[in-house]
């Protein structure tokens, strides 16, 4: 199994998550192009974890980077930045600008 991480990326975990549902399960080609097309922002963040876990089986595991299939995805929280907006008589209201940690782990295809 080989991964690839990518911590403190600045989109929300549910729209990362999102993404990633749509992606799991798939072999590479096809996540590749998925994400490729996606319109959402998050899509971008994932595309470049997937290439990361790509080029550490290809360099470090001596694996064929098309003939894999991604066994697992996922999008866990990061730390949260807390922000304050202005309101009206004195107020303030919180922001909560929220960072995803972002994992793949591929794993060859079984052949036969």
């Amino acid at each position: 199994m080989v991964r690839a991480v990518a911590k403190y990326v600045r989109t929300t975990p549910r729209k990362a998550r999102l993404i990633a549902d749509l992606v799991r399960g798939k072999d590479v080609e096809t996540a590749r192009a998925i994400l490729q097309h996606s319109t959402r922002s998050a899509a971008q963040d994932w595309s470049k974890v997937l290439e990361s876990a790509i080029a550490n089986a290809e360099n470090n595991h001596d694996l064929i980077g098309d003939d894999l299939v991604i066994k697992s995805i996922t999008a866990d929280d990061g730390p949260t930045l807390k922000r304050f907006q202005p309101r009206a008589q004195g107020r303030a209201y919180r922001i909560n600008k929220r960072t995803s940690h972002l994992t793949v782990s591929l794993t060859p295809k079984e052949q036969g």
